[in-house]
């Protein structure tokens, strides 16, 4: 394993204090080139993180504060003509960077919401009949809030499956909350994360990460857990393979960060909730309690056997 990876941690840690496992899960998706969905209240963090991992990689970063007017060409970019080159010239989007911080998600229109998911999926924009590819690595953190209705957009199912994981920080526990006002009060701990890893190997330990094992008992561990969604009587529709997929590309990552090349259940388990709760659509009845994902997917993890990686792999060495 690549020693600067968990560096990438320490430095981003330095900044967000107690949040070490939600930390870890974003350093996942990035290393699994998916994208995360946070639903937090605001000022708990969310744009500090994102420009602490964007120091610790030396990428590029930049924020959208999406609002109902802003439109598609924001994010994607567009062509103006110019009068002295005579020409038209492309003006880049907030899209075209490599860490794309895009908060508030909720709160603006369907059609920016489709332009930067679309982006999200093909790796480039197309502006014109022109094709621009986007930076590598890309990497999305879409915020929404989650309290408050009024002049929100909810996303729809298709487009949420876009999003690797979806995650909640939450506030600050007393004693981490006394550090990081003790912390903010002498200086800006931004100014001391350090650049331990560069985007180029960062793809190098994307490519890593790839030749992780699965064995076939983890991918029918999945497999069920997936079946189980679409089978549980508070859910109209489950996981679908996309779902699947991406459960195996953060259970790969995780067994990455913990030093094996193999994937164990722990590295499944670890996620599944991440990854699949934001998949799920409930039945009306199910959507009246604010928990309810939470319960069920536990009610799923308990409800499938888990195989005996270790032993089998004991067994061959």
């Amino acid at each position: 394993m690549n020693q600067h990876v968990k560096e990438v941690l320490n430095e981003v840690n330095k900044v967000i204090i107690g949040k070490e496992i939600v930390t870890r899960k974003v350093l996942m998706a990035l290393l699994s080139d998916g994208h995360v969905l946070l639903e937090d209240v605001p000022g708990v963090g969310k744009t500090t993180m994102a420009l602490a991992f964007s120091k610790a990689l030396g990428l590029d970063y930049k924020r959208i504060q999406l609002t109902p007017d802003v439109m598609p060409s924001d994010i994607v970019g567009f062509y103006y003509y110019n009068k002295e080159e005579g020409c038209f010239e492309y003006k880049e989007g907030s899209v075209i960077t490599q860490i794309l911080l895009a908060d508030e998600l909720n709160r603006t229109s369907s059609r920016t919401q489709s332009a930067l998911l679309e982006a999200m999926e093909e790796g480039n924009v197309t502006v014109d009949g022109h094709t621009h590819k986007l930076p590598e690595p890309f990497f999305v953190i879409a915020t929404q809030n989650p309290t408050g209705s009024a002049g929100t957009q909810t996303l729809p199912q298709s487009q949420l499956d876009r999003f690797m994981v979806m995650l909640t920080m939450g506030y600050p526990d007393l004693e981490e909350e006394i550090a990081l006002m003790q912390d903010r009060g002498l200086n800006n701990p931004l100014d001391s994360v350090k650049t331990v890893l560069t985007g180029k190997e960062l793809i190098q330990v994307r490519n890593e990460i790839q030749e992780v094992e699965i064995s076939p008992l983890v991918y029918q561990y999945i497999a069920m857990l997936a079946a189980a969604t679409r089978e549980h009587e508070m859910v109209e529709v489950g996981v679908s393979p996309r779902g699947s997929l991406a459960l195996c590309r953060m259970a790969k990552a995780g067994a990455y960060l913990s030093g094996r090349d193999y994937v164990i259940p722990e590295d499944v388990q670890a996620v599944v909730a991440d990854v699949f709760g934001h998949r799920l659509l409930l039945k009306p009845r199910a959507r009246l309690n604010e928990n309810i994902v939470a319960e069920i997917m536990k009610e799923i993890v308990a409800s499938v056997s888990v195989p005996d990686v270790r032993s089998r792999r004991r067994g061959k060495e």
